[in-house]
């Protein structure tokens, strides 16, 4: 543990964490003694923080078999604010410092009603720019940062989404098959560098927010005006390299922990 991480600690905090965690990740009443054992403590050390939870509606208690589990408070505190809205300020900044560097626009994208919805844009710098206006959706099949999406999801919730999905529906079996097989690639290589199904002379560079056990969240996504393109300094190797430095930036302003 870094120097600094060891003077900041806050042992009881951290313990009050642990417990929040384990429960929300057992789904079920526990008694103290298996969420000692859960979080390697002794249910001596927990006795005082279960108190202290259970007084501020964090945790309940049944009063039969005293097993203790999650409270709505959580759920409730959370729900306070627009996780999109959380979201869209913590890729501001980060998004126009990529457009600048890159040149070229880029935006940010999540899942929305089995469709791909642009959710904040930044504009290239330059007097000829690509825009994606905020709020469109689009088809997942046919975008980069759906294909992105799709190939993070987990695999009963991706079947779902695929079989209500008129486009990716309408291909072939063997269509079918390549389709899946290249979320696979993506999944593989942690993201996507492709010509636009979309918008000819446009090469989108994808890559995920999110992953571990949070689970894929967003795509950012650059998309490249080929023709316009007149930086020769810059390749899609080293747009793929800041958007990762972006994607990065942006999960730690949202709490998202480190691979």
């Amino acid at each position: 543990m870094k120097e600094k991480e060891m003077k900041y600690q806050a042992p009881a905090l951290d313990k009050g964490l642990d417990i929040l965690e384990y429960l929300s990740a057992q789904s079920i009443p526990l008694s103290q003694t298996e969420i000692a054992t859960g979080i390697d403590k002794s249910p001596n050390e927990i006795y005082r923080m279960l108190m202290s939870l259970e007084g501020r509606g964090y945790i309940l208690r049944d009063e039969v078999s005293g097993k203790y589990r999650l409270s709505l408070k959580l759920f409730y505190l959370s729900h306070r604010h627009s996780p999109v809205d959380e979201l869209r300020k913590a890729a501001q900044h980060p998004l126009e410092e990529l457009a600048n560097t890159v040149r070229q626009s880029c935006h940010l994208s999540i899942l929305y009603m089995n469709q791909l919805m642009v959710i904040i844009h930044a504009k290239s710098p330059g007097p000829i720019a690509l825009s994606i206006e905020e709020g469109n959706l689009f088809p997942l099949p046919l975008t980069a940062s759906g294909k992105v999406l799709l190939a993070y999801m987990p695999d009963a919730e991706r079947e779902i989404v695929l079989n209500g999905n008129s486009i990716y529906n309408s291909y072939a079996d063997k269509d079918k098959k390549k389709f899946l097989s290249s979320l696979k690639e993506i999944q593989k290589k942690g993201a996507y560098v492709r010509t636009s199904d979309l918008a000819a002379g446009v090469i989108d560079v994808s890559v995920p927010i999110g992953r571990g056990s949070t689970g894929v969240i967003a795509c950012l996504t650059v998309s490249s005006l080929t023709a316009l393109n007149t930086n020769k300094d810059i390749d899609n190797e080293d747009i793929l390299a800041e958007a990762i430095k972006s994607a990065k930036k942006i999960e730690e302003r949202i709490g998202v922990p480190a691979l």
